[in-house]
């Protein structure tokens, strides 16, 4: 009798999982994600952040995207399949569609590079984007040139912010922000994927940050395939950085060609350079930013007393969904232990995001107004 009551138990809890199932259906309220090619009507976007993508394969067996947990897709009496995502975190997310087993991008979005490839992306609108959305405010240049780097025997690009008003202020200079990417990425994330112009013009528009040039390079001088960032060596990249570009921006550029009005950041293993670079050269840079990027222990630090007479701060951040398995120790505990050693250390974290563009969108708003106070 009991084990007839714990059967008839079990089978009522499915048929209720089964009704809400049937019954949970997404949100009616799609529109085109701003990620769009122009015109494009897919993908869509609702209010829980779900993603509804139309695929044309007309002779396919079976399409997809990349995003897990999603509902299947169907085709419908257009021709065209059917599908969207489970609920995602606000902000950027890179996908691929999977059409017969391949990975391909979509041509209705926009491309990014990322993943060590081009490839496509969608935005989910996040309730703060205002602080990175395009306004009428005095705009910043988001400039692109290449300089020679005979370290490694090549022509380099850059990508340069100057701050509003740069051209027409020929007598002003500038304090510099060196700028990494992650893993995957290259020199245009920081610029497409992070809105880097579009906070730094609000931020100024606001008095919020004082106005700077912030420096965007590719952050390897060789090809590590995917898995081997164990085998990368930073060495060649810091004399690329140091020796060649910093040089070749205080030559062309108006800026304070000095340490005090110097600082590097960078998202992940950008941040991992960061790191390792700054701490090599104390007399370069004066302001360090990691985001998701590990932190900076008091044992990190030689010789403290020439760290606090030439640091003037150290910025970490996180995505609240991404603490816990920080390398390096508890990031939070190491900028607390720097604060009392007298070290200007701020700690932030994103609230519900990960490993993501939108931890790193939001690090930079709260770092920049850090950066180069008198």
């Amino acid at each position: 009798m009991k084990k007839k009551l714990q059967i008839l138990v079990l089978l009522q809890i499915l048929a209720c999982q089964l009704g809400s199932a049937q019954t949970n259906a997404p949100a009616d309220d799609w529109k085109p994600a701003s990620s769009n090619q122009p015109g494009r009507e897919f993908p869509k976007v609702n209010s829980e952040g779900r993603v509804k993508f139309r695929i044309v394969a007309t002779n396919a067996q079976s399409v997809g995207v990349t995003f897990r947990d999603g509902s299947p897709f169907t085709k419908g009496e257009d021709g065209a399949w059917y599908g969207y995502t489970r609920p995602l975190d606000e902000g950027f997310h890179y996908y691929l569609l999977k059409i017969d087993g391949a990975e391909v991008p979509d041509p209705n979005s926009l491309m990014f590079f990322g993943a060590q490839r081009w490839g496509s992306a969608v935005e989910v609108p996040a309730k703060d984007s205002d602080f990175y959305a395009l306004k009428h405010v005095p705009q910043g240049q988001l400039r692109e040139l290449f300089f020679e780097s005979k370290s490694s025997a090549s022509m380099r690009r850059a990508f340069v912010y100057t701050p509003p008003g740069y051209d027409q202020s020929p007598d002003r200079r500038y304090p510099v922000l060196y700028l990494q990417h992650g893993w995957g990425e290259n020199e245009y994330g920081w610029g497409a994927q992070g809105r880097t112009r579009e906070i730094m013009d609000n931020l100024i528009a606001e008095t919020k940050a004082r106005p700077f040039i912030i420096v965007m390079i590719y952050g390897m001088t060789n090809e590590t395939q995917m898995g081997g960032l164990r085998n990368f060596d930073i060495g060649p990249f810091e004399t690329v950085l140091v020796r060649e570009l910093i040089p070749f921006i205080d030559s062309n550029f108006r800026t304070l060609p000095d340490q005090p009005n110097r600082a590097m950041a960078g998202l992940s293993m950008g941040g991992m350079e960061t790191k390792t670079i700054t701490l090599r050269n104390l007399d370069v840079f004066s302001h360090i930013g990691l985001f998701s990027g590990g932190s900076i222990a008091v044992t990190n630090i030689t010789d403290m007393a020439a760290f606090k007479a030439r640091n003037k701060l150290v910025f970490v951040s996180y995505g609240s969904r991404e603490l816990g398995n920080n390398r390096g120790g508890d990031p939070k505990a190491n900028v607390e232990a720097l604060q009392a050693a007298g070290i200007n250390s701020h700690f932030y974290v994103s609230p519900d995001t990960a490993h993501e563009w939108q931890s790193w969108r939001r690090s930079l708003r709260e770092f920049a107004p850090l950066l180069f106070k008198p």
